[in-house]
């Protein structure tokens, strides 16, 4: 039994979507919630800042005695994964989770990804589909204005914009006849029912949030880390920018109230 708590990073608020799953399935765990708010987004940097953020993010959990890692920023797990090879915690991302479950739902092998610019460049998810069955077909496409809609609180079913963003987007997936989608970014969950809309009920959507949840828990039960805890854990929340703007948006993401307090914390220098 480990009654440390486990560690999230992202970029911004996307990483919440994780902290959500987690504490359904495991309500009980302590969670130390790190988003670098001040820098978001990192989609759009250069691999040497994206991986030069990861490290000073992961520096940060170590600070706080998490007993794990997961780089909830699809960017960071596409890009800089290796960050995290050498820390003295486990450490994962959502690429290989998201991944592992899109080729368990798929039938006919061919599977859409959609994420930030740097996700989709990386190429992180296609290398590893292809890892598990090299005959897969895989057809990903950027998807950068679905943050700031995300963020906005533009997520209705019946938003307008929304919706007309996401068929554009997802016209060349839709195309190929992908009857699996992966939502690589932890933003994309909050628009679920439009891209099912616009995909069609016949595509499974797999969400990345929920396979790093899903993921962790296997690891904390394989290593023996869970908690001995019997009550609720506590959970704080960290931030690079103003904790009021985090608060604002933070109850979109989690589909409720916060649970835990959230600080202001600068990680530069680390």
């Amino acid at each position: 039994m480990d009654n440390r708590p486990i560690g999230v990073f992202d970029s911004g608020l996307g990483g919440l979507t994780v902290v959500k799953a987690l504490s359904a399935a495991m309500p009980n765990e302590q969670i130390v919630y790190f988003g670098d708010t001040g820098r978001v987004p990192y989609g759009n940097r250069s691999r040497a800042t994206i991986e030069q953020y990861a490290r000073q993010d992961e520096a940060f959990l170590l600070s706080q005695n998490v007993k794990l890692i997961i780089a909830a920023c699809g960017t960071v797990s596409s890009v800089a994964a290796h960050t995290g090879d050498h820390l003295p915690v486990p450490f994962f991302g959502v690429v290989q989770p998201a991944a592992a479950a899109a080729a368990k739902a798929t039938k006919n092998g061919k599977i859409g990804v959609i994420g930030t610019a740097a996700t989709i460049a990386s190429g992180a998810y296609e290398r590893e589909l292809l890892n598990i069955d090299p005959t897969y077909s895989v057809i990903s496409t950027d998807c950068p204005l679905f943050v700031p809609l995300v963020e906005e609180g533009w997520i209705s079913p019946d938003d307008p914009i929304t919706q007309l963003t996401a068929r554009r987007y997802l016209q060349p997936v839709r195309n190929a006849g992908v009857d699996t989608l992966i939502l690589g970014c932890t933003h994309y969950p909050l628009i679920a029912p439009i891209l099912q809309q616009v995909m069609g009920e016949h595509v499974t959507l797999i969400n990345a949030g929920q396979a790093a949840a899903d993921a962790c828990q296997v690891i904390l039960e394989q290593k023996q880390l869970n908690t001995g805890q019997t009550q609720p854990g506590t959970h704080q929340y960290f931030v690079t920018d103003r904790p009021d703007s985090f608060l604002k948006i933070a109850s979109l993401f989690l589909q409720g109230a916060l649970n835990g307090t959230v600080q202001r914390v600068q990680v530069e220098q680390l």
